[in-house]
């Protein structure tokens, strides 16, 4: 085993129990520091996680030597600046999706860790899991025949109307949420797309908030793709369909498969279920990310994946009607204001 990683923890974020603590007490990496807009849900956070240290502000994790990657649950709004701040600090990042509130913050991250020569890595978790493996292996084993088609459908009831992710100014909607996965997990499994047409509802009281979109996606070869998110739907639904000319496969839960560790194979020999076990993703992705910081191992994702997949997102937004989110404000990010639910 490699020497644990040291993190440090940017806010005290729901994600983060899940995302970061969990996997890090089952791995035995460290939780160095962290800190929050409020001190005392930071200490209870320390406190409740086992976290090392509690530190004043986002700037003093930042500067803590013993923190060598910094976890970012942030406000959407906030993911941009606040990985920028850390690779500038020289600091390793492994942000929450998505990765900035648009293309442009994304590619300033980009050129900025170039230059500090450190690793910036965006929280896509499903891709780390034996069901997304074993997705791309049915593409690519011919199976299922010549690629066809993609579909993905992301859907979730709706969350309170003043939730953080109905809210412009921290870069909220359907698509930012929802939508970065079912672009995300298309680009993985064909290529990079051009957007064919989008449409998309605003959600009531909040404008330019997309409550739902959906994108008609063309790739290489004529393969075709339809992303769908609407995060105010009766139900969940987290699915990916891949169609060929001799089959077809769907994983029930390719984001979050140790709710849902199916993938239902559909060929001319009839149907199978195939589990493929469920192991949190999340510790899959905190140990690809030790193995990678710490041993060289390759890693499927990186800073220039995060930019197109921002760069798709916009394009999308342009594509259905809707304003790409705006960027943070510029100057130091501070995240005061901001912070009420995180």
């Amino acid at each position: 085993m490699s020497e644990p990683l040291r993190i440090g923890v940017l806010g005290a974020a729901r994600i983060s129990g899940s995302a970061i603590v969990e996997p890090a007490h089952a791995t035995g990496d460290r939780l160095v520091a962290v800190a929050a807009r409020d001190p005392r849900r930071a200490a209870d956070f320390a406190a409740e996680h086992g976290v090392e240290r509690v530190v004043a502000s986002y700037a003093d994790v930042l500067a803590d030597p013993e923190v060598e990657i910094v976890y970012n649950p942030l406000a959407n709004s906030l993911h941009g600046p606040w990985n920028l701040a850390a690779v500038r600090a020289g600091k390793h990042v492994l942000s929450e999706k998505p990765f900035a509130g648009n293309a442009e913050e994304a590619r300033l991250v980009r050129d900025a860790a170039a230059d500090a020569g450190v690793t910036v890595l965006e929280g896509f978790h499903y891709v780390h899991h034996p069901v997304m493996r074993r997705l791309l292996e049915l593409v690519s084993s011919g199976e299922l025949g010549a690629l066809r088609r993609v579909e993905s459908r992301f859907t979730m009831p709706a969350p309170p109307d003043d939730d953080p992710r109905w809210q412009w100014e921290l870069a909220g909607g359907a698509l930012m949420d929802l939508g970065c996965y079912a672009l995300h997990c298309q680009r993985m499994l064909v290529g990079e797309p051009r957007v064919v047409a989008a449409t998309g509802e605003e959600r009531a009281g909040h404008p330019g908030i997309d409550e739902r979109i959906t994108a008609q996606l063309a790739f290489a070869g004529g393969v075709t793709g339809e992303a769908h998110c609407d995060m105010a739907a009766d139900d969940w639904c987290i699915t990916c369909r891949v169609v060929g000319d001799r089959g077809e496969a769907t994983a029930m839960n390719v984001v979050l498969p140790q709710r849902d560790d199916r993938i239902v194979v559909t060929t001319a020999d009839g149907e199978r279920t195939e589990h493929l076990g469920t192991r949190s993703t999340y510790l899959y992705q905190l140990e690809a990310v030790r193995a990678h910081l710490h041993d060289g191992a390759p890693f499927p994702l990186d800073v220039d994946d995060a930019v197109a997949t921002a760069e798709l997102i916009d394009a999308v937004y342009r594509a259905a009607g809707f304003s790409p989110r705006p960027s943070a404000t510029p100057g130091s990010p501070d995240g005061e204001g901001n912070m009420a639910r995180r």
